[in-house]
């Protein structure tokens, strides 16, 4: 048998491993814990800083296109104004022979400044904060159609929701960037938009009938990749669509009870 002291110095190592096994234990969850938060909070600044930029990349496009909008209004306008004005007093001294074809310039001059009116709309915030999200889609579409670049469709479903001023001049960028794209590279001649205002949210569907392409194979351009970065900096679901021969479609799912980042 072990004598008592022999006993006591095993118990005793025993003891020793058991603290030494606890603290190796409490040491490493520690250590993986302070790890798991440096990750975290190292996630997290590079989320907002990339939020940071992303705003501060949209303000810039913004104060671009204000920037546009005025010189459209205020020079290309002025200046078919002023165009138009002239036509009036060479009409009214023009022969009868002369006459229609004055007239036909002029037409073409005040349907020039109209078109340029409405894209200066299109681009200003201001104007569209003011005149809402739908009308503003609405009066796009409408351009379209006047111009005969393809025959566009708005249905508005359910009562139209109020919608924080940010999120709204986001959310029409990211469908005038759509349409854009539309209009450049699908060759369609039909655009259907549908907004759907829901209790807690604002669902948005658009589709052309264009040549699409193959989402799997082609590289996102900037533009789309535009489209998911805005959409991410109000919380906003978006998922675009698209096979050959079978057009493109956007689906957009906005919450509006839930504060965005914006």
């Amino acid at each position: 048998m072990l004598r008592k002291e022999e006993l006591i110095l095993i118990l005793y190592f025993i003891l020793v491993i058991v603290v030494l096994t606890v603290f190796t234990v409490f040491f490493v969850i520690t250590y993986q814990k302070r790890k798991n938060k440096i990750l975290q909070e190292k996630f997290e600044a590079e989320q907002q800083f990339l939020i940071e930029l992303n705003n501060t990349k949209i303000e810039i496009q913004e104060a671009t296109l204000k920037n546009v909008s005025w010189e459209l209004h205020d020079n290309i306008g002025q200046l078919l104004s002023v165009a138009s004005i002239q036509l009036n007093i060479l009409l009214k001294r023009s022969k009868e022979d002369a006459a229609p074809a004055v007239t036909e310039i002029k037409d073409l001059v005040a349907n020039s400044l109209n078109e340029v009116r409405s894209l200066s709309r299109t681009l200003n915030n201001e104007v569209i904060h003011t005149t809402g999200l739908h009308k503003s889609v609405r009066d796009e579409l409408e351009r379209y159609n006047r111009m005969d670049i393809l025959q566009a469709e708005l249905e508005i479903k359910g009562e139209a929701r109020e919608i924080k001023p940010e999120s709204e001049i986001i959310i029409f960028r990211i469908m005038q960037e759509f349409f854009n794209n539309v209009i450049k590279y699908a060759e369609a001649s039909s655009l259907e938009v549908q907004l759907n205002y829901l209790e807690d949210s604002l669902q948005i569907h658009a589709r052309d009938n264009g040549k699409g392409f193959d989402d799997t194979e082609v590289e996102k351009g900037s533009g789309i990749i535009n489209m998911y970065s805005r959409a991410r900096l109000i919380n906003a679901k978006i998922d675009i669509q698209s096979k050959v021969g079978e057009g493109t479609s956007l689906k957009l799912n906005y919450p509006i009870q839930i504060t965005s980042n914006v």
